[in-house]
C-alpha cells in the first residue's frame, strides 16, 4: 500500500447488541478508528455517550431500545465514508429495498448476535456480533471496516 493510499484509508468500528453493556475490551478495540456505527440494540444513552468520545457515531435504534433517548434514532440511517456507501438497520430481515440497486457498497446490521461478514451480489453484509451480554455460545465481538477509495473489506475482532 503506497503512502497516498494509507493516508486516505478510514477505519470504521461496528459495534452492536451492547445492552446497556459497553465492555473496556470494546471501547479498547474501537480506540483509533474515524467512525463508530452502533446496528442498534444498544441499550441506554450512556453506552452512545462513551462512543462518542472515541469517534463520531451514527446508530439505529433497535428492537430493544426504548425510551425518550431512543425514540431519536432512525430504525434505518445511511451514511457514506468517501466513495462508498452504508445502510445499516438493526435487524436485516427487515430491510424493505435491494442494496445492491440502491447503490449501497455495504450492509451493516445487528440483531442476530451471530458475527458475520458476507458478500451477496457485490454487497458487503457485516453484522458485528454482539458486543454486549454474551447469548448463548456465541463470541463477543465488533467489525472493522476499512476503507480506502472505492474498496471496502471487513474483519470480525473477537474480544
Amino acid at each position: 500500500m503506497s503512502d497516498k493510499q494509507e493516508r486516505t484509508q478510514k477505519v470504521i468500528g461496528v459495534i452492536s447488541d451492547t445492552h446497556g453493556l459497553l465492555r473496556p475490551e470494546a471501547v479498547d478495540a474501537l480506540q483509533g478508528v474515524d467512525l463508530i456505527l452502533h446496528a442498534g440494540d444498544i441499550g441506554n444513552f450512556e453506552v452512545l455517550e462513551t462512543l462518542k468520545r472515541i469517534a463520531p457515531v451514527v446508530a439505529v435504534r433497535g428492537n430493544n431500545d426504548k425510551g425518550d433517548w431512543a425514540e431519536k434514532l432512525p430504525h434505518g440511517e445511511v451514511t457514506a465514508v468517501g466513495a462508498i456507501s452504508i445502510y445499516m438497520i438493526h435487524d436485516v430481515k427487515e430491510m424493505d429495498l435491494n442494496p445492491a440497486a440502491t447503490g449501497f457498497q455495504v450492509v451493516v446490521s445487528g440483531h442476530s448476535h451471530k458475527p458475520s461478514v458476507e458478500e451477496r451480489r457485490g454487497v458487503l453484509y457485516v453484522n458485528p456480533g454482539s458486543a454486549g451480554p454474551r447469548r448463548f455460545k456465541l463470541p463477543i465481538s465488533i467489525a472493522r471496516l476499512r476503507v480506502s477509495g472505492e474498496v471496502v473489506s471487513a474483519e470480525l475482532v473477537e474480544l
